[in-house]
């Protein structure tokens, strides 16, 4: 069961910056598409970026220029560098991956979710 770890969460001054980690253990198979969501107190989840096994990413307009996401294939890891932050992108930050397996339908997992909280 391949199952998803993040890190790198804190609290940071707004104008800060934080770089989120999320690794992938026990996969047997491959990873395809993998992406960050955040939920804030109180509201629905939202999507905040992904990115294909091929590199390409997509992004929220909400963070769009202010965070990149990226992955590193061979250690399966992806990342989510947030710069310029702002008190409304305090959240819990998760991050979830499509597992593909052969001749089998593909299915998602998520991680267990980091705090990032922005505040003076």
């Amino acid at each position: 069961q391949v199952q998803l770890v993040e890190s790198g969460g804190g609290l940071v001054q707004p104008g800060g910056s934080l770089r989120l980690s999320c690794a992938a253990s026990r996969s047997s198979f491959a990873i395809g598409a993998m992406a960050w969501y955040r939920q804030a107190p109180g509201k629905e989840r939202e999507w905040v970026a992904d990115i294909t096994g091929g590199d390409k990413s997509n992004y929220a307009d909400s963070v769009r220029g202010r965070f990149t996401i990226s992955r590193d294939n061979a250690k399966n890891t992806m990342y989510l560098q947030m710069n310029s932050l702002k008190p409304e992108d305090t959240a819990v930050y998760y991050c979830t991956a499509k597992i593909l397996r052969p001749l089998r339908p593909p299915y998602d997992v998520w991680g267990q979710g980091t705090q990032v909280t922005v505040s003076s």
